[in-house]
């Protein structure tokens, strides 16, 4: 298996699953939000201050386009990482994408208390999640080979579901 790459809305768990997969999997673990941090010597919500969020999802389209092209890791990608065709595309020919699907009820319970989420700097965050969740279901989908649940689940649980169903998986 060449990658794993997690896709899904933030507070999904991509991070917090990613690195347990990867520790069973014996793969290294990329972010590739801390790799895009790491880089520029900068926190992403002031990226997003400084740059606005098209000069965010630029940076982000090249991180995905180097680290799609690695072997041997798991993925963790931001939530917006679908929104690109070019990302889709990079994503699809990186390796075995898993969508980590959450509830928005989920999603703002996990995220309430993150100050590092620019996105959700608003009056109504709930909304928010809400109106992200319509747009990029549908792409989080598109290019998934496995959709897993993640509400109410224990890491671990979602992990082990995540490896038994990655070896049924035909050959692309």
């Amino acid at each position: 298996m060449r990658n794993v790459i997690l896709v899904g809305p933030m507070g999904s768990g991509k991070s917090t699953i990613g690195r347990l997969l990867a520790k069973e999997l014996r793969l290294t673990f990329k972010d590739s939000d801390k790799e895009i941090e790491q880089r520029t010597g900068a926190d992403i919500p002031w990226i997003f201050d400084v740059e606005g969020e098209k000069g965010f999802r630029e940076r982000e389209q090249a991180m995905i386009g180097e680290l799609c092209a690695s072997d041997g890791i798991v993925l963790a990608t931001g939530g917006g990482a679908v929104l690109r065709p070019e990302n889709r595309i990079a994503l699809r020919a990186g390796g075995r994408i898993v969508y980590l699907h959450a509830s928005v009820a989920q999603q703002l319970e996990r995220t309430s208390r993150d100050r590092n989420r620019p996105l959700l700097r608003a009056a109504d965050p709930g909304r928010v999640l809400s109106d992200l969740m319509l747009i990029r279901d549908p792409l989080y989908r598109e290019i998934a080979d496995l959709v897993v649940e993640t509400d109410e689940r224990p890491p671990r649980m979602v992990v082990e579901e995540i490896l038994d169903r990655l070896h049924t998986l035909p050959p692309r």
